[in-house]
């Protein structure tokens, strides 16, 4: 039987409203953070799954992504996405009557560690792809792709499947863009454009804002790690090194480690089944 999802509004840590969806009405609750220039539904499949075993999962689209709110001060700091997600937690929490655990790629998953370095909000933390340490060309290689057509648009969809089809160029097409429009807006000007505030990567309060204390500042939170703690890691990933994952299992001995081969930085997308299966034996 299919599992529909129900809607959900919140706030956020400057009193942004963040749109969300609720799968299934289990006990267990779960947060899912997506990564930067993502929305809520990449995580479909994977909540689908978790609302099957019993969970009440609970996808977000964080500030200034899908039909959550464009922040007035243009704040996107990492640090902004975690006070989201402390608040995200604790709001959880009070509407389901369990704290989640946090299941989080990319910039998600950075915003659940900085929230869990803060307050004691989530009751697991599930790293898809991301560590304290990334490697500088992976992450240079995400953001060339995000904000090459960031301004100008597409002329259509089709054109915007193309530009993925070439960032991507292992992962088997989908044979509908009914998905990406998920990820696309269309504006006055007949243009597409994505669903994500430009200001995300300019200003004095892009995601970058923090580049200099951002390591440090996630080691120190990885190091306070008191909740189980998984990181999965694609076989492929540009982002996620081998010595980078080594690392982030030092600062967290207790954590459980699995490498999806086949996959890249967008493991939950490019092996779904593998990477759903692994949360739910983790979380079993």
């Amino acid at each position: 039987m299919s599992i529909h999802p129900r809607h959900a509004s919140f706030t956020g840590a400057e009193g942004n409203r963040l749109e969300g969806d609720v799968y299934g009405h289990g006990a267990r609750t779960a947060l899912l953070l997506h990564g930067g220039g993502q929305t809520r539904h990449a995580w479909r499949a994977t909540a689908r799954k978790l609302a099957e075993r019993g969970f009440t999962a609970v996808p977000v689209d964080q500030r200034g992504h899908g039909d959550s709110a464009w922040v007035d001060s243009g704040s996107y700091s990492f640090r902004n996405y975690g006070a989201d997600a402390i608040l995200l937690g604790q709001a959880i929490e009070q509407r389901f009557g369990a704290k989640p655990v946090a299941i989080g790629a990319s910039l998600g998953g950075l915003a659940s560690l900085h929230a869990l370095g803060a307050a004691s909000c989530f009751s697991a933390l599930v790293l898809a792809d991301i560590t304290p340490r990334m490697e500088a060309r992976g992450v240079a290689h995400v953001q060339k792709f995000m904000m090459a057509r960031a301004r100008e648009g597409f002329a259509s969809v089709d054109e915007a499947a193309e530009s993925v089809a070439a960032y991507l160029p292992n992962r088997t097409r989908p044979p509908s863009t009914e998905g990406l429009r998920k990820n696309l807006r269309q504006r006055a000007d007949g243009r597409w454009y994505w669903h994500w505030d430009p200001r995300f990567f300019e200003g004095p309060g892009a995601v970058n804002a923090d580049a200099e204390t951002l390591l440090p500042s996630l080691e120190a939170a990885a190091r306070g790690l008191a909740v189980p703690t998984l990181l999965v890691r694609g076989g492929s990933s540009d982002i996620v090194s081998p010595e980078s994952a080594d690392a982030f299992l030092k600062l967290v001995p207790h954590a459980r480690f699995i490498d999806v081969s086949g996959a890249g930085h967008m493991v939950a997308g490019d092996k779904n089944d593998v990477f759903a299966q692994a949360i739910l034996t983790f979380l079993g």
